[in-house]
């Protein structure tokens, strides 16, 4: 089994594990939202400077098949 891969600082925003059999991989799952509201804590962001940071450099970071899953709520409009 290959290492679980997890984003640096984020721990907190942990919200499960997935396992794929066909490949192995165990990936990380994220809340985006709270990935979003720790950047925003701990930079003193305002919003659309942690969105933007977050989509930019965490949750569009591929680093292999164990990449972390970042999981953004449903909501229907």
């Amino acid at each position: 089994m290959e290492e679980v891969l997890k984003a640096d600082g984020f721990d907190e925003a942990i919200i499960g594990q997935t396992w794929d059999i066909s490949t192995s991989a165990t990936r990380i799952i994220y809340s985006a939202d709270k990935c979003i509201d720790i950047l925003i804590a701990n930079n003193n962001w305002e919003d659309d400077e942690a969105i933007e940071y977050f989509e930019f450099n965490v949750s569009g970071a591929y680093v292999g098949p164990n990449t972390p899953i970042f999981l953004e709520e449903y909501t229907e409009e």
